[in-house]
């Protein structure tokens, strides 16, 4: 299960954020995971919480958002959503795509919190 492995990187990440910013702990956590990550989000939940024990983290919402594929048409130039296991333009069924989205696995915002109630975002 490499989504521990991920959760404490994130924690480490997470860490090195709140030091920068004087926070005394993270209350809240915004992820976006596309289908191709290989990350799979339910797990990502799951070990979570085993990861950011004893950390500025320990009691922080995960918050998930999950993207779609989207890909670029090298033949006709447009822009749609295309199935995970299916690339292929919607417009024009070109198979001659650019991934432009759908692979990520990124921190979109951390809301942080000091001992003097002041939220930081």
């Amino acid at each position: 299960m490499h989504e521990l492995a991920i959760c404490q990187e994130l924690v480490n990440t997470l860490t090195e954020i709140a030091d920068r910013e004087q926070a005394d702990s993270i209350s809240e956590i915004y992820l976006s995971i596309g289908p191709l990550s290989g990350v799979e989000p339910a797990l990502l939940e799951n070990a979570f919480p085993i990861a950011a024990a004893d950390s500025v983290a320990c009691s922080a919402v995960l918050h998930l958002q999950q993207q779609p594929v989207r890909v670029v048409c090298e033949h006709c130039g447009c822009e749609t959503e295309a199935a995970v296991n299916r690339l292929l333009c919607a417009e024009c069924k070109g198979w001659r795509v650019r991934l432009i989205s759908g692979d990520e696995l990124l921190l979109e915002r951390v809301c942080l919190e000091r001992e003097d109630q002041r939220r930081l975002h």
